[in-house]
């Protein structure tokens, strides 16, 4: 899939384990490893918002396109 997440890079930059965003943010942390993973289908827009608020980032920062060669 061309696009691909980098939640994990955004976590780190803000010191934070999946557990605590999980906490923070009320999202299971199944679905949130999903997320990570690069395993999702979708997102909700409410629960992007959510995620860049306590990450202090952009929906660009965790979501990037990387066009097929």
């Amino acid at each position: 899939m061309p696009i691909i997440t980098n939640l994990d890079v955004q976590l780190a930059k803000n010191k934070m384990t999946l557990t605590e965003l999980s906490e923070r943010v009320n999202i299971t942390m199944a679905n949130l490893s999903i997320l990570k993973s690069g395993k999702a289908r979708a997102i909700r827009f409410s629960t992007l918002e959510l995620i860049c608020k306590e990450l202090n980032c952009t929906p660009g920062d965790i979501l990037e396109f990387v066009p097929d060669k």
